[in-house]
């Protein structure tokens, strides 16, 4: 077995992968936490700690162990604390494509961005759900199955005002329309704005999950928003909304 000394002390190669195995996770999980709630738990974490080691030090007895009895349930209390965020985190790993990532066809691409931008001119409330890598089989169930290839014309039809779908959102899978009429989950929080209608807050709620693309078509104020993970990009016009979809798809 190889091994490095430095000043007396032995370092195999397995010690220096066992560290960049555990560098690597602590970066994946810095990466899945960052701009989420879990940086402000994981401070007030971090604020708890440093009461307990204080209070230790300078004799205060009761609180120590309060903090104590605290800290040696922290693994239940972060499991409780981080549930969705842990569902989600695993959803994505488990889920990840590693030797092929699939391109949007541009015929569909075309199809979808033009589609869009008509019912944003003529004001017609709408919700498409790009599937990506993780499984949206639940929300399909939860509408009605079309398995139909993707056209202008249909997505037109399915959300045109008094339709028996235009409530629901449309899911694309493979640039196919998988199901219409799907109920998604709702956002709910103070981060959300209340200014906010049932599709967006569906839209974020969705892309809070899950890997998934979700596409707002306001029919108040005839704008086009794009949500991926849990954040709202309004106001996209057709150049800007191609972009989006075919680097989120691509990715």
């Amino acid at each position: 077995m190889s091994v490095i000394s430095f000043g007396g002390i032995t370092i195999s190669w397995r010690d220096i992968l066992d560290i960049l195995i555990v560098s690597y996770l602590f970066y994946l999980i810095i990466v899945l936490v960052k701009g989420t709630r879990a940086v402000a738990v994981i401070y007030g974490l971090a604020v708890v700690i440093v009461f307990y080691f204080l209070a230790g030090e300078f004799g205060f007895y009761t609180l120590h162990w309060l903090l104590g009895n605290f800290l040696s349930y922290i693994f239940l209390v972060i499991v409780i604390l981080f549930q969705k965020d842990i569902r989600r985190a695993l959803a994505v790993v488990g889920a990840k494509r590693i030797f092929s990532k699939e391109k949007i066809e541009e015929k569909i691409l075309d199809e979808l961005v033009l589609a869009l931008v008509k019912m944003a001119e003529k004001r017609i409330g709408a919700i498409v759900v790009l599937e990506k890598n993780i499984p949206l089989g639940d929300i399909i169930e939860r509408g009605v199955e079309l398995k139909a290839k993707l056209s202008k014309e249909l997505l037109l039809s399915i959300f045109y005002p008094g339709s028996p779908l235009h409530d629901g959102a449309v899911i694309l899978r493979k640039g196919k329309i998988e199901a219409a009429g799907c109920v998604l989950p709702l956002a709910v929080g103070i981060k959300h704005r209340s200014d906010l209608g049932t599709r967006h807050r569906a839209a974020i709620g969705l892309t809070e999950e899950c890997d998934a693309v979700s596409i707002v078509v306001s029919e108040e104020r005839g704008t086009i928003s794009v949500a991926i993970g849990g954040k709202l990009t309004s106001a996209l016009d057709e150049v800007r909304l191609r972009r989006v979809v075919q680097t989120v798809l691509e990715r």
